[in-house]
């Protein structure tokens, strides 16, 4: 089969679209053929080398979300016939024709929802909706302020920061295109975040006191200039480091305001599988009911993953970019 991985970290072109032997459905396992698979910014980070939560051992295959059809079951399997449309979050290894993964992380596709909209719907669903709701401990009337708010995760924090019981969300954009795409889906202001003096223009929009919650997934500079939108009592959740730059935070910044920040990792939650099945069950049904909407904002074929990977590194993305492994076969 196809698949798409790299030997050494560094830029884009490290990503090699080569053969390998197709898996199989082991003993509790069950085998996928990928139809769609969800770039998320994680494959960035472990590609170019940067720091990470999880190992990446070399050679490796990114990709943590999938949709596609079930191709076999292995020994012990049950409820899952071949054919049958599903998604998966397999956590590395998507970029592939085939994957085979536990049956305990399969879970039937909604009626309704495509392959390509299925692969935003774990990692980006559930980092944004467990963000506001479980680290950042959003409550009824707050505000949240929203980093990249046209992208995979934003997109999704805005519309649930209001779904979950949000006053005002004041999206954050790099472009006049995308500070529009947030105020379509929900934000009630956008602002310019690369400009320098964004924390006062969120200020203003706040009536000078600033947002109760920050979503912070850029790093460096931008992190700093987050902390002078916060209000007093706020709270940031830290779940990115796109710009690849860290930043130490002096303790003493955090006592006047009683400001805190909180680190948000996505890998620990799925030990506590009934919270990820509550907070999908809730999001499917915001889906179904037509509150909540999916953004996909490109497609590549697998064998363009080096491209879709610009798209992303270079924050030329909106939504979700997906990848199709068949689209070359």
């Amino acid at each position: 089969m196809k698949t798409v991985r790299f030997h050494r970290t560094g830029g884009p072109d490290v990503l090699t679209y080569e053969d390998v032997a197709d898996p199989v459905a082991g003993d509790g396992e069950v085998l996928i053929k990928v139809e769609a698979v969800g770039m998320n910014f994680a494959d960035v980070l472990r590609r170019r080398g940067d720091d990470y939560p999880d190992p990446t051992p070399l050679p490796f295959t990114p990709g943590g979300e999938i949709a596609g059809r079930v191709a076999a079951v292995g020994r012990n399997v049950r409820g899952l016939e071949v054919g049958s449309l599903v998604y998966s979050t397999p956590r590395r290894g998507g970029y592939a024709q085939y994957v085979a993964v536990p049956a305990s992380s399969v879970i039937p596709l909604p009626p309704g929802i495509s392959a390509d909209q299925a692969t935003s719907l774990v990692i980006q669903g559930l980092t944004a909706g467990f963000a506001l709701r479980n680290s950042a401990k959003l409550s009824k009337g707050e505000s949240v302020f929203v980093e990249a708010a046209a992208g995979g995760v934003g997109s999704f924090a805005v519309q649930l920061a209001k779904l979950f019981g949000a006053g005002k969300v004041i999206a954050g954009a790099s472009s006049a295109a995308k500070r529009h795409l947030a105020l379509q889906l929900g934000a009630d202001a956008a602002v310019d975040y690369t400009k320098p003096d964004w924390p006062a223009e969120v200020r203003a929009l706040t009536g000078g006191i600033g947002v109760d919650i920050v979503l912070e997934m850029t790093g460096g500079d931008t992190l700093e200039r987050a902390l002078d939108a916060l209000g007093t009592f706020g709270r940031m959740v830290v779940y990115g480091l796109a710009s690849g730059e860290s930043v130490r935070i002096d303790p003493q910044r955090l006592t006047g305001p009683n400001h805190s920040v909180t680190g948000f990792f996505l890998g620990g939650f799925f030990r506590r599988p009934e919270l990820v099945k509550s907070m999908l069950e809730e999001i499917v049904g915001f889906i179904s009911s037509g509150k909540l909407s999916l953004q996909i904002g490109a497609t590549f074929p697998l064998s363009r993953a080096a491209d879709a990977h610009r798209l992303l590194e270079e924050r030329r993305s909106t939504g979700k970019i997906v990848l199709h492994p068949w689209k070359d076969a």
